[in-house]
């Protein structure tokens, strides 16, 4: 059957398919072939491709049908896969245990699922969950090329900001020196180091720090990540003027550390900026605050203003990339 393809080289394709199931653009229906030295991947939208990608029309073979979660639960279902762990968010006990049961029963490559028990909580940056099936919340995630080890019962991670992530690694260049303030256990760090640059990761909670030096080794760039657990504001102290390349993931209240950002800021800095904000000026607090915090000593350029998802309703996860040159 004809159906619209992206067609890549052969040498690029995980990493084309990767972007595309980022995008929820392949279609599942039909086979990914290879002809000729091409790669051919079914998207569901040609329309949604990003531009510089090649959609082409291919006659592939159908998919056998597999087993989802929605053909047995009676509806498609929401939820979102890490590893081999699915989350998913359900207020009504009965309803939650038999979209767990659906998830186990279907095809997915599945071992545990948990429900969202709480909010994300403390200085730490944890929720709690109901492990529905299974025994455990410790797996190993892949995107973009990078894996990474999670206990998501004791760190904070999330796989929607999988594209945001990358879309700020592919910034990086070699030689650069970058500083995250509230790391993680490293999927900004990780694809800033593979690029050849030095990379400082600092975290308040030690067992993210601890996966953070684990998932360094893992990725082959121990020797270009300093992993640091405490607090940033006390660590800056010893990278004044430091860096090259600064993230600030710590929505809601990344404007109160703008001041330790700035310390370490070089000559010429680049600042990833994370804000939630009111839909009505998602971008103006933040880049105020920014411009506020640099003062006289920089000149400030904000280069990109992005929505990076909807946090609530009228609310807003947003991005500031903003260049700061003294």
């Amino acid at each position: 059957m004809t159906v619209p393809c992206v067609r890549v080289e052969r040498e690029v394709g995980e990493r084309t398919r990767r972007t595309l199931a980022e995008l929820d653009l392949i279609d599942d229906g039909h086979e990914i072939t290879v002809a000729d030295g091409w790669l051919y991947i079914p998207v569901t939208d040609p329309g949604a491709v990003p531009a510089d990608y090649d959609v082409v029309s291919r006659d592939v073979p159908a998919r056998e049908t597999q087993t989802m979660p929605g053909d047995l639960f009676g509806e498609q279902p929401s939820y979102e896969r890490l590893g081999d762990i699915v989350i998913v968010d359900e207020d009504d006990p009965g309803r939650a245990r038999a979209l767990a049961d659906a998830i186990l029963e279907s095809d997915l490559p599945v071992k545990t699922v948990v429900n969202r028990a709480s909010k994300v909580t403390g200085t730490e940056r944890v929720r709690e969950w109901e492990v529905l099936a299974g025994n455990g919340t410790e797996t190993v995630h892949r995107e973009y090329g990078c894996e990474y080890a999670v206990d998501i019962a004791s760190v904070y991670f999330s796989p929607r900001l999988a594209t945001e992530r990358h879309r700020v690694a592919e910034q990086v260049r070699a030689g650069e020196r970058a500083f995250d303030m509230f790391a993680g256990v490293g999927p900004f760090v990780i694809p800033f180091a593979k690029r050849g640059t030095e990379v400082v990761g600092v975290d308040i909670n030690e067992t993210a720090v601890d996966y953070l030096r684990e998932n360094a080794r893992r990725n082959g760039v121990a020797d270009r990540v300093r992993a640091v657990a405490g607090d940033v504001r006390e660590v800056a102290a010893d990278y004044p003027d430091w860096a090259d390349r600064i993230v600030m993931n710590l929505p809601h209240t990344a404007d109160e550390f703008l001041d330790t950002a700035v310390s370490l800021a070089g000559d010429d800095c680049t600042f990833h900026y994370y804000d939630i904000q009111h839909e009505d000026d998602p971008f103006g607090p933040g880049e105020t605050a920014i411009r506020d915090a640099a003062d006289s000593a920089y000149e400030v350029a904000v280069e990109t203003r992005r929505t990076v998802r909807s946090y609530a309703p009228h609310e807003l996860n947003v991005c500031l990339d903003v260049r700061l040159t003294r």
